[in-house]
């Protein structure tokens, strides 16, 4: 019978966990130490009342700070918040076009296709065949040259005209 295994705790080491002999010291006070032993650095960690945690744990020694553990990981929990508050999700927003399509109706799908590009979205536009309209592929692929050369100051083609299927598709991405 085996023992389970220890969970893993996400974040740095802290104070006992650090199982190294040498470490590259930085005190309370953010001053560099340079290298000392473990033993002594846990000792003036418990001195100034404060963890000892590993913030490098690649270097040779390992860089190590005395601080408030709890208030490391609170401060290290906003500034992943405050990272993913400014990410921006790229969405795909679909077009979807016909070979026939009348001059309004495409006038309304281009004006949809810059708001879309104005607030950072990709647009995929599908131009559907349907039937007989099989045979005229040459029109549909003259209407994306049009929706390219309308959007090329706004846009850049991510992906050229191409058949899947019944229908012929083309990805645009903001510039």
């Amino acid at each position: 019978m085996k023992a389970p295994p220890t969970p893993e705790k996400g974040g740095p080491r802290t104070n006992r966990e650090i199982r190294v002999p040498l470490v590259q010291l930085i005190d309370a006070e953010a001053q560099n130490r340079g290298p000392t032993d473990i033993n002594e650095a846990l000792r003036l960690a418990e001195e100034a009342g404060l963890d000892l945690v590993e913030i490098v744990p690649n270097a040779n020694p390992p860089v190590c700070k005395i601080l408030d553990y709890g208030k490391f990981r609170f401060n290290e929990q906003k500034k992943a918040a405050e990272a993913r508050k400014r990410q921006k999700i790229v969405e795909v927003k679909e077009i979807k076009l016909r070979p026939g399509i009348d001059e309004h109706d495409y006038d309304v799908k281009m004006k949809a296709v810059r708001r879309f590009f104005i607030e950072g979205d990709k647009v995929k536009i599908t131009l559907r065949f349907r039937g007989r309209e099989m045979a005229h592929q040459d029109i549909g692929y003259r209407l994306l040259e049009k929706v390219k050369a309308e959007t090329a100051q706004m846009a850049k083609v991510e992906a050229e005209p191409s058949m899947e299927g019944r229908q012929m598709v083309m990805i645009l991405a903001p510039r």
